[in-house]
């Protein structure tokens, strides 16, 4: 049963702690008129001339400092730039881009530059006070999706020493929903305060998340890298990191803890979301007609569908008694309950969206609790559930291979005695088990015996190092994991939809052609300044731009390619367009039985390259949410599958791309699905 607090305790509303200064749109049915969408993030304040050029000048002076840097050839100044540029980012955008929200910002992007110019002034003669500051501090880190400059948070306790071998715990603590989240606020909040959760001799990671999207796709990469950041330049305990969130953090927060369930000793969400369909019929009143295939890909976060990851994290979830966003730790309390599992739910009494002060005292407690015990290393039992190879592992178990993607699969695992497991999967066509070295319980004179559903299979010994691994295609025992060598098949970071694309390096490629077709012409085009503006707009990069002639080999190998135009404008696509499952050519558009005018029909779709395999191509395609989904974070998921045909005769809107009149994904082998 839930835990409730006693009635009559004074309560504190943490909300300017969560997001300080930064007001909080209330979604509601005005968010649900697909031709009226407000514009997130809003306009900003206009900026008086004289205001501009001082701000132009500082940011030319920090631009020189930092180009001076970059021209050191010493081994530290690399690792340490990042933590410089992301003043000269934050202010530049902020300026180029309209995205002063008040006044009084202005006065703080001068201070950001100040602050920016001291650090290249350290930096240039060899010192970094700021590495070893404790308190508040602020860095950045190159991401490999874009190359862009991300910053994050940190709360250093005083008691962190910068000598010795101790580690210390890390919190991870997801903001609240801020349409006005520019990089110039988010440096500036973190400089200034402390934030909903401060624990004894922990380091808060605060990520910036890329702006205000639940820190999902880009966001979640963001807190991913912020992560490895943080281990990089502190002393973190592997086994003591949490992740902690309040309202649209509490819904990251859900997220992290059912994907990356093993990663973590705790997870401590409050409020936000945990699934979308039925959030936004509760909380947005909105009237929902998805497709067949809208619904399915629903399931990428729709956390209560893998509640049985949790087997692995513990929980303690928190929620104002009051409060509307209750409705998705009771979402997932319902869900854990059909896993056998009892939710831990903290109840702030008569409080609405904010959390209770006795509540915070009781979470610390228990998370110190947590804390103490540390993750779990090594279980003997597992139990993993997916609908996506995105997520497809669990400690020592790996799903390699679906039968049907987007279904459930599950897998169980445990040791059962000496040199034995049991294994009970569905919808599992591949599976591996694989324990590092150091982790193996087993005996390493004896093989393994490892029955799965019932059939036995007798694996190798363990090695001496005591790591051990078997691996099943099929029902047949492999050499390796997942798909045997030179087969197209779907796999981890290949299995699809076309916004997974977006969470690796990708390089959009400009079409210097021209299409025969005036209406894919114009549309291609259009479609490419989409993606590059709100790639910008909501998941805070610049993308990579290159024309389709100046494509490397290097290029090729290392990043995911977003081709705009058609085979006669874009000659990269010109080299690929025969090796994809959809025919099109200037004269047709053919998929499978179903055949398109391709003067007024284009093709948007992920695949896996054919000029290298292990990385995708897209055809015509930024991520596939639009801006209506923006004004209510449960709606950013992907809009289409695998695939998608859009006639042109429909204009784009804050919802599609134009008209869809056929999508669907592609089978576990890459190819049509033929009904």
């Amino acid at each position: 049963m839930p835990t409730r607090l006693i009635d009559g305790l004074t309560f504190v509303s943490l909300v300017a702690a969560l997001a300080p200064g930064l007001p909080v749109c209330a979604d509601g049915p005005r968010d649900n008129i697909v031709e009226n969408v407000r514009p997130i993030p809003p306009e900003g304040v206009e900026v008086a001339s004289e205001d501009r050029a001082e701000l132009e000048g500082e940011l030319a002076k920090l631009g020189e400092q930092i180009e001076s840097l970059r021209r050191r050839r010493d081994a530290r100044t690399p690792r340490l730039l990042p933590d410089i540029e992301i003043f000269y980012r934050a202010v530049h955008d902020a300026l180029t881009y309209g995205e002063f929200f008040k006044a009084k910002e202005i006065d703080d992007a001068r201070q950001l530059l100040k602050i920016g110019g001291e650090r290249a002034a350290e930096l240039l003669a060899g010192r970094a006070p700021w590495t070893t500051q404790t308190g508040l501090v602020v860095r950045g880190y190159v991401s490999k999706l874009d190359d862009s400059v991300q910053p994050y948070g940190l709360v250093v306790p005083d008691s962190y020493t910068w000598t010795g071998k101790s580690t210390y715990r890390l919190d991870l603590w997801f903001h609240g929903r801020g349409e006005r989240l520019s990089e110039n606020n988010f440096l500036t909040q973190r400089m200034k305060q402390v934030g909903a959760i401060a624990p004894r001799d922990t380091i808060v990671l605060h990520p910036y998340g890329r702006y205000s999207n639940a820190f999902k796709f880009a966001g979640e990469v963001d807190v991913l890298e912020a992560m490895e950041a943080v281990k990089e330049h502190y002393r973190i305990d592997p086994n003591r990191v949490a992740v902690r969130g309040f309202s649209m953090g509490g819904a990251g927060c859900w997220q992290f803890a059912v994907h990356y369930a093993d990663q973590w000793f705790a997870a401590n969400p409050g409020a936000g979301f945990s699934e979308t369909p039925e959030f936004l019929k509760f909380f947005q009143k909105e009237t929902l007609t998805p497709t067949d295939y809208e619904e399915k890909l629903w399931r990428l976060y729709d956390c209560n569908r893998y509640a049985a990851n949790l087997y692995h994290c513990p929980t303690v979830a928190y929620s104002g008694e009051l409060d509307i966003q209750k409705q998705a730790a009771d979402i997932m309390e319902e869900a854990l309950a059909r896993e056998q599992m009892t939710l831990t739910h903290l109840i702030g009494p008569q409080t609405k969206h904010s959390i209770h002060p006795e509540s915070a005292k009781i979470m610390d407690r228990r998370l110190q609790g947590l804390a103490a015990r540390g993750r779990t290393r090594f279980p003997r039992r597992v139990q993993l559930v997916t609908y996506t190879l995105k997520y497809h592992r669990m400690h020592w178990v790996a799903i390699t291979g679906m039968y049907r993607h987007w279904e459930e699969a599950r897998a169980v695992a445990e040791i059962a005695g000496r040199n034995r497991l049991v294994v009970e999967t569905s919808n599992v066509s591949g599976l591996s088990l694989a324990m590092p070295a150091g982790s193996c319980p087993f005996d390493v004179r004896l093989p393994v015996q490892v029955e799965v559903n019932g059939e036995v299979y007798t694996a190798a010994r363990p090695a001496t190092d005591r790591s051990w691994s078997f691996h099943l295609w099929n029902g047949k025992s492999i050499a390796q994991a997942g798909p045997p060598p030179g087969q197209l098949h779907k796999r981890h970071d290949l299995q699809g939809p076309i916004d997974d694309a977006f969470m690796d390096r990708f390089i959009v490629v400009r079409p210097t052609g021209t299409s025969p077709h005036a209406a894919v012409e114009k549309w291609t085009r259009s479609e490419l300044a989409h993606c590059l503006e709100h790639w910008r707009r909501h998941f805070r990069g610049h993308a990579i731009v290159k024309d389709d002639q100046e494509l490397t080999d290097h290029d090729m190998a290392t990043a995911n390619l977003i081709l705009f135009g058609d085979a006669s404008s874009n000659s990269v696509l010109g080299k690929i367009v025969d090796r994809l499952p959809i025919a099109w050519t200037t004269d047709g558009l053919r998929v499978g039985k179903q055949n398109f005018d391709p003067s007024h029909h284009a093709p948007v779709l992920v695949y896996p390259n054919p000029l290298n395999p292990s990385r995708y191509v897209v055809l015509n395609s930024g991520f596939t949410f639009r801006e209506y989904d923006y004004l209510n974070n449960a709606r950013q998921v992907p809009k289409l599958p695998d695939w998608a045909i859009i006639d042109l005769r429909t204009p784009a809107n804050s919802r599609w791309p134009g008209k869809v009149v056929a999508a669907d994904f592609f089978d576990e082998a890459w190819q049509l699905v033929v009904e």
